[in-house]
């Protein structure tokens, strides 16, 4: 259980929810002398710093409450919407488990390697195939027997680049494994990179 006590400036974070690209939180200041004990807004961090935005305080406990609910609700309708409406309609998309994938193995080199990432891993929200299914383009924990753990991933379903830790890799999935859309997610990977080269050459 983490007990950290998080502030936003004089306020001390008492709520929060996390979904999608956002997270909205409440906090409160009973010292505040202008009448604005309560205020609500929405954070986005990057791991070291926290900024807070769009936000609104006030004395009237409820009525911050209800915009709290209110925007958890709608960020949560905005990620449902970008969850739910695939680039290719009516592709299979429940969570791949280990049966679905190679096991990783100790030397495993996972560099250009199609890997899935462990669904517990993930947020509730995109613990799903198009959220899993990563090519490793590099990093520290992409070689066997290094020190370092990171994975430096593309996502193939979105085109976004993340990072993830070798231990959250659940196994690796072979070309003949793949699904159609992240066979497709990868062709266009692999057409985007020739493309830069060749620019680069000129």
């Amino acid at each position: 259980m983490n007990d950290e006590v998080r502030q936003a400036g004089d306020y001390t974070i008492i709520h929060s929810l996390h979904i999608g690209d956002r997270e909205v939180v409440l906090g409160e200041d009973m010292e505040n002398q202008e009448g604005q004990r309560y205020m609500c807004a929405f954070c986005t961090s990057n791991g070291l710093f926290a900024r807070y935005d769009d936000v609104l305080a006030g004395d009237d406990y409820p009525e911050v409450v209800k915009i709290y609910g209110q925007r958890v609700a709608e960020q949560a309708e905005k990620t449902r919407m970008e969850l739910f409406t695939p680039k290719f309609q009516g592709i299979p998309n429940a969570p791949l488990t280990a049966r679905d994938c190679t096991p990783l193995s100790y030397d495993d080199d996972l560099t250009d390697k199609v890997i899935v990432i462990k669904p517990e891993v993930l947020r509730r929200e995109y613990r799903m195939a198009t959220r899993q299914i990563k090519l490793c383009t590099g990093g520290f924990g992409a070689s066997p027997h290094s020190r370092g753990s990171a994975c430096y991933c593309v996502d193939l379903y979105s085109g976004k680049e993340s990072r993830f830790e070798r231990m959250d890799v659940l196994g690796i999935l072979e070309p003949e494994q793949l699904p159609e859309w992240a066979r497709l997610g990868l062709v266009e990977y692999r057409q985007k990179q020739q493309k830069s080269k060749e620019q680069e050459a000129r």
